[in-house]
């Protein structure tokens, strides 16, 4: 059977949504942009889905019942997690008239969610049918690659252009075409041409520190048109599933104590790679100039002459903290920061001392395993065991963890608490903080 692609307003258009959990939370994300007044009905509700009550979306935490379809919605998503309840619910829409879509059984949808490319004004929907929605990302991918940056823009600039353009023409139709044809021509001619087809260059990509969602736009527009990808240790999975269809995917690990790939394999690799055309994006967590030794494959690409920008991200020294309500700095508290690395160069042992005397917040990366000799160093030092100190894990680390101590016994408290790498060390007043 095939479906008809209609769009539609759906500003303040009533909708039910039957089910609380994760993919009742995927379709509410989907429709919020566009408008919709949501209500969601469901004994129980995950949080992330109800972190999004507010104007448009309203919360029933309660069992579906046939009287949720009166006034009648303009549309109903079954998303629950019984099959029977769905096809109860889709029988009742159709008994009144009422769209419906039924999560994972086609059969018994009155509509589908396409798969969804948006730039500004535009909106590409994809649908396969229900047939395989793998197949209908995986296009989406495709035609995201093919639009080149400022598309919204083009569109914006282009609509402006419009009434000038019949008010030059008014009454010829054809002059009148010609003109905007050209216009569009010449708004697209300004605009950069995809990545893809350009040739061998590299971006060094930080991808923040834990979640997909804290990469740049930027940065996840580079990741959704790369031809490779060479990526550390603890990436988010859901960002190499925004990779290409074909994508290449280099792992090169990088964990403090359990390297995968030594830093000159992977400058070699990524001139290689360079070298064979396309964009080449290095996905970094946190920030690549942030002891994220990306200096040194900046270096490496330009003396091999290859292209290369690097787009920032989010650091574990700035983003654990904040995970944790630590601020690092904060007003009469602390007005400066100081990101430190636990590491030095092979045979030389570090001198913690030197930093007693700083003043505001300490911030140690790479450093749970020197954690005693950091915290006797400071108070050897000069500064006060008393001094307010924290080590923390999260982001995607495996074991998350905030432990806070004053600084003479913070290597127990985190030992006691078993705090695993990675890990961030802060020494300093806002480590007692708790903004969460």
């Amino acid at each position: 059977m095939s479906w008809f692609p209609f769009f539609i307003q759906l500003e303040n258009a009533p909708g039910l949504l039957v089910g609380g959990g994760q993919v009742a939370l995927r379709k509410a994300e989907k429709l919020l942009s566009f408008g919709p007044k949501l209500t969601v009905v469901a004994p129980e509700i995950c949080p992330e889905l109800a972190a999004l009550e507010g104007p448009n979306l309203t919360l029933c935490r309660r069992p579906f019942c046939e009287s949720d379809l009166a006034p009648l919605p303009a549309f109903v998503i079954a998303a629950t997690s019984d099959p029977a309840a769905n096809r109860r619910i889709a029988a009742l829409c159709r008994e009144r008239r009422v769209l419906v879509n039924v999560v994972d059984d086609p059969s018994a949808c009155g509509f589908y969610f396409p798969a969804l490319v948006q730039r500004g004004r535009l909106t590409v929907g994809i649908s396969t049918g229900g047939a395989s929605p793998t197949a209908a990302a995986w296009l989406r991918k495709k035609i995201e690659a093919l639009l080149p940056e400022g598309f919204a823009g083009l569109l914006d600039r282009l609509e402006a252009k419009r009434a000038a353009v019949k008010a030059a023409c008014p009454g010829e139709e054809s002059a009148r075409a010609a003109l905007l044809r050209a216009e569009f021509q010449q708004e697209l001619a300004a605009l950069s041409v995809p990545e893809m087809e350009q040739p061998g260059r590299v971006a060094l990509v930080g991808a923040g520190c834990g979640k997909a969602d804290l990469i740049t736009v930027r940065g996840l527009r580079l990741l959704r048109r790369c031809r490779a990808v060479v990526y550390d240790d603890l990436i988010d999975p859901e960002l190499l599933a925004e990779l290409p269809a074909g994508a290449e995917t280099y792992y090169v690990g990088k964990r403090s104590g359990c390297h995968s790939a030594a830093q000159e394999e992977i400058n070699a690799l990524l001139v290689r790679l360079a070298r064979q055309g396309g964009l080449v994006v290095r996905l970094k967590g946190g920030d690549p100039f942030v002891f994220g030794r990306g200096g040194e494959e900046a270096l490496a690409l330009q003396k091999a002459g290859i292209p290369f920008e690097v787009v920032p991200g989010i650091s574990s020294a700035i983003a654990i903290p904040a995970e944790a309500g630590i601020p690092v700095t904060h007003r009469a508290m602390s007005r400066e920061v100081h990101i430190i690395t636990a590491h030095t160069g092979p045979g030389k042992e570090p001198d913690y001392r030197r930093y007693a005397g700083l003043e505001g917040t300490l911030v140690f990366l790479m450093g749970l395993a020197r954690l005693p000799q950091i915290a006797q160093g400071l108070m050897d030092g000069g500064m006060s065991p008393d001094t307010p100190a924290a080590v923390l894990s999260g982001g995607s680390a495996a074991h998350p963890a905030a432990v806070r101590a004053p600084l003479a016994e913070i290597a127990h408290a985190a030992q006691t608490a078993g705090v695993q790498a990675p890990a961030v060390i802060l020494v300093g007043k806002t480590a007692e903080l708790r903004l969460i």
